[in-house]
């Protein structure tokens, strides 16, 4: 008779050494219905990481919602008393991509009472064993959100621009976060600060110093506490490797005010785990609880090989862009001393290695190279922030290389004023992403005409009014008629990097970065 072992797939077996392991620690399961009123995810779309909803109209007649997210109806329906709830779920999630809505298996945890101290750090020791029932090879990055409220806090800010500043920081973007400060003109002290966060990672001990000089007032100095008091209980626990302080992992403050963090695994190209305190959501349904809880994503582990090389022999994969941009950053990598000898040979290979240097180098379309870096396929890439701005992969900007520099612009033909503001105003581009946003900010409605190329024929055969493009020397405008009327940003390469390689291989592409930024 075949075992019942054999017939579970991988992320099976998982599951139910997890519900055992919750179990032990005295969590009791927690079942609820897959259908929730679509009224419970509307007002809270920004805790979920996708704002789509799969909704229908109920016997009833009331909007439903397929639930895309569990801790929303925990939350809901747990008594506000002082009992401490100590819950764990698994329970399939329904999410878009972006593209289409999945069907998502997920299993969590969710202390809701009084969170001290010493349950936080059972929360985050279940988190690393969560992992390492995995993989060995695992890391769990720790944040407080207390750090960047408190910073945000120190210098009047709207909500649009924190919200763009914490964007920079979650992509390690210090030029993006030096671009804003001038923008909004911040004072140099706290965009200094500002940088200094976005690129803290290492063990608590390597980061105390830094974290000591950035911190500004009390909401900074209760966070450092709390920071300290939670690596003291986890040294108790026995659990002193596989955790950094990252303050690239950040969540929307309106529900988020203390530790939050992240897992990752050698071999998979983004967290599969995630959660936080989230005391400020209790608040929102009228309870006066705390919160805390995390949610491990086990459809990420089909994409799981235990027979992958580990960090420390895997070479590292760069992803260049085909043309004389990626000609250019190689140039760099070769004078930093991670060349490769064969790919100046004339051939139609497009994977060339190094094992020496532990590089491996392939070519790609330019508009593809964050797609690689963002699904792990290459470490690390260099792309131009224009397409950067528009698509919003999830990746780190670590370094602006300085090479291919233009700016992405509106230009119109001479003589054309864009009229009163009550107008539709006809754009053309290829950055439908970046002119959007730009004439948000004015507050004016636009109409997107999305073009591939010959931009510059839009306004001359009246399609539109107007385009956003790429200008670097414009001649092209120029010869046609037609000038530059608005700078919307600079733009210039950019290396950048898979958030999982970055925390997996750290020392190799710090390594690599640090010899680039020399040359």
């Amino acid at each position: 008779m075949e075992c019942f072992a054999d017939i579970l797939r991988y992320e099976e077996k998982i599951l139910f050494k997890l519900r055992t392991l919750y179990n032990a620690f005295g969590y009791k399961q927690y079942r609820m219905s897959r259908f929730e009123e679509y009224e419970l995810y509307a007002g809270n779309k920004a805790f979920m990481p996708s704002g789509d909803i799969l909704t229908f109209t109920g016997a009833s007649g009331r909007l439903m919602a397929l639930r895309p997210d569990v801790t929303l109806s925990i939350v809901k329906y747990t008594k506000d008393d002082e009992e401490l709830k100590k819950l764990y779920y698994n329970e399939n999630v329904y999410r878009s991509d972006g593209i289409e809505f999945q069907e998502q298996m997920q299993i969590g945890l969710e202390c809701i009472g009084k969170i001290d101290v010493d349950l936080t750090s059972e929360v985050l020791m279940l988190a690393k064993r969560s992992l390492e029932t995995v993989s060995e090879r695992s890391h769990l990055d720790v944040s407080h959100m207390g750090f960047l409220s408190g910073l945000l806090h120190s210098e009047t800010m709207s909500v649009s621009q924190k919200k763009e500043i914490i964007n920079c920081i979650s992509e390690r973007s210090s030029s993006g976060l030096q671009a804003l400060c001038e923008e909004y003109k911040l004072s140099d002290d706290l965009c200094e600060r500002l940088t200094t966060l976005s690129s803290i990672y290492g063990s608590y001990e390597d980061v105390i110093c830094k974290l000591q000089n950035i911190t500004v007032n009390e909401e900074m100095n209760t966070a450092l506490k709390e920071l300290d008091e939670l690596t003291n209980e986890l040294k108790k626990r026995g659990i002193t490797q596989g955790i950094n302080i990252d303050f690239s992992v950040v969540n929307d403050i309106s529900y988020y005010s203390g530790i939050i963090f992240q897992g990752y695994i050698e071999g998979i190209p983004a967290r599969v785990l995630s959660g936080g305190r989230y005391d400020e959501l209790l608040r929102k349904f009228g309870k006066h609880s705390g919160a805390i809880g995390f949610a491990v994503y086990l459809d990420m582990l089909e994409q799981f090989d235990e027979s992958e090389p580990g960090a420390e022999t895997r070479m590292i994969n760069i992803a260049l862009p085909k043309g004389r941009l990626g000609e250019k950053a190689y140039s760099i990598f070769e004078a930093s001393g991670y060349g490769c000898l064969e790919i100046h040979e004339k051939s139609r290979k497009l994977v060339f290695e190094n094992p020496e240097a532990g590089v491996r180098y392939f070519w790609v379309k330019p508009s593809d190279v964050a797609n690689y870096v963002e699904r792990g396929v290459a470490d690390i890439g260099i792309v131009g922030k224009d397409i950067l701005r528009e698509n919003s992969p999830e990746v780190y900007e670590l370094l602006d290389l300085g090479i291919g520099k233009c700016n992405i612009s509106v230009a119109a033909e001479k003589g054309f004023t864009p009229g009163c503001s009550d107008k539709t105003l006809r754009v053309a581009t290829k950055f439908p992403n970046v002119a959007r946003r730009h004439y948000q900010k004015q507050g004016r409605e636009i109409d997107i005409i999305e073009l591939n190329g010959s931009i510059e024929l839009a306004p001359l055969l009246g399609l539109s009014d107007v385009i956003v493009d790429i200008v670097e020397t414009g001649q092209t405008l120029l010869e046609n008629n037609m000038k530059p009327t608005e700078l919307i940003a600079d733009v210039s390469a950019r290396l950048i990097s898979n958030k999982a390689s970055y925390k997996i291989n750290h020392e190799k592409i710090v390594g690599l970065c640090s010899a680039v930024s020399n040359k």
